[in-house]
């Protein structure tokens, strides 16, 4: 059955990929909305909370930017392993220290994941894996399958961040101890994940990508690299913690209906990811990533402006039953323009300057939110991706893939 959601022509061993995705994304689903609570609760002001957000991104970047080296020295198995145990480690450690500066230690090492999408070492590695895994025709396809189920799961993640507030009275526990229960959750799915990627073939993890450097396309890398750094800046200043923080802050939101915000937003943004293939067929995947993306950020735009928090929960929506389509699209066209063997050192050169990029922001969004409640941080956001967006189009509208011309 699970087989049958992989496309035709995709390697077996894909769903299991897809399937540590769902676990992974499932933790990141509720660690990022319960964090800022839980720093919240330990008396840290918006400020501290964006640094560590920052502290955390920029461990991200660092891990990712090791990935090219780590791959020749000791596999791609045995990293998926090696990053499964970083994931429960770093659950145990905001599971066991409240204080400020060794959470931040943590927080830079380990693995924890601030924002919906994916910005940890696991990223580069799966998609090394997947782009050598299926034929170019079925490419797109199956890195919307790999976002889809990483958009449900965080969904169904956020949901489940509202476990402390729901089980605190029936239990007659603190919220503060059940919430640091949550990190431990998310270190035991840590162990899920590696026991998956564990299942893995060995040699179905040697993508030839591995060995080889950027070559030919170093150039078009580069631009897209710089671009992507942009959008990722932007993102910075909304990934979901932030996010979560502003809607505490701006409307005295509990956790629970936070979280069930957060739901819903998860799961449009899903669906956008599944649109994102037969719009990509018909209009193409810049045009797919472009054009979808800029309504998006003027619906991010206005939200900070209206008056009530329906109207704000509305706006959100829109925007991510529109934004993520660029996600599936992006990957697939940068693994698209580059040659088989340049695809793993492409993903890694393109992930960690958006992951050094997106740390930079969470640290201003959280001053900005420190000073006023209003959304300074998505006002900021929204322009920055218009400004992408046109860029994007203006130099890539007639770089096409192979299966394009």
């Amino acid at each position: 059955m699970w087989l049958r959601f992989l496309p035709r022509t995709a390697h077996p061993d894909s769903g299991r990929i897809l399937l540590a995705k769902a676990v992974r994304a499932f933790g990141d689903g509720f660690v990022s909305i319960v964090l800022p609570a839980y720093l919240l609760a330990l008396g840290l002001d918006g400020l501290r909370i964006g640094v560590l957000t920052t502290v955390t991104l920029l461990g991200s970047a660092g891990m990712t930017l090791s990935v090219g080296f780590l791959l020749r020295r000791i596999g791609l198995h045995r990293l998926f392993l090696a990053a499964s145990i970083l994931m429960a480690l770093t659950g145990i450690g905001f599971a066991w220290f409240t204080a400020f500066w060794p959470m931040l230690l943590i927080g830079f090492v380990g693995t924890l994941n601030p924002s919906s999408g994916d910005v940890s070492i696991f990223l580069p590695l799966d998609q090394a894996f997947l782009a050598d895994a299926v034929t170019g025709t079925d490419r797109t396809a199956l890195f919307v399958r790999y976002s889809v189920v990483g958009g449900l799961s965080g969904a169904l993640g956020a949901l489940f961040a509202a476990a402390p507030d729901v089980l605190e009275r029936p239990l007659a526990v603190d919220s503060l101890a059940l919430m640091r229960g949550m990190f431990v959750v998310y270190a035991l799915l840590g162990i899920v994940a590696g026991a998956i990627y564990r299942s893995i073939a060995t040699d179905a993890t040697t993508p030839p990508a591995a060995d080889t450097a950027l070559g030919p396309s170093r150039l078009i890398v580069t631009k897209l690299a710089a671009l992507f750094s942009i959008d990722a800046f932007a993102g910075g200043f909304i990934v979901q913690s932030i996010l979560a923080l502003w809607l505490f802050q701006k409307f005295g939101l509990s956790l629970t209906t936070t979280a069930n915000i957060m739901f819903w937003l998860n799961v449009l943004a899903a669906f956008s990811y599944i649109a994102a293939a037969p719009i990509a067929r018909r209009f193409g995947l810049v045009n797919t990533m472009v054009f979808t993306h800029l309504p998006s950020s003027l619906c991010l735009l206005a939200v900070p402006f209206v008056p009530t928090l329906r109207l704000a929960v509305v706006l959100l929506l829109l925007r991510s039953l529109l934004s993520q389509m660029d996600v599936p699209t992006r990957t697939s066209y940068v693994m698209a323009v580059v040659t088989p063997a340049e695809r793993a050192s492409a993903a890694g050169v393109t992930a960690v300057p958006r992951s050094l990029a997106a740390a930079v922001s969470p640290t201003i969004a959280g001053y900005l939110l420190s000073l006023s409640p209003f959304g300074w941080p998505l006002v900021i956001c929204a322009s920055l991706k218009i400004a992408y967006d046109l860029a994007l189009l203006g130099m890539f509208r007639n770089i096409r893939p192979p299966e394009e011309r």
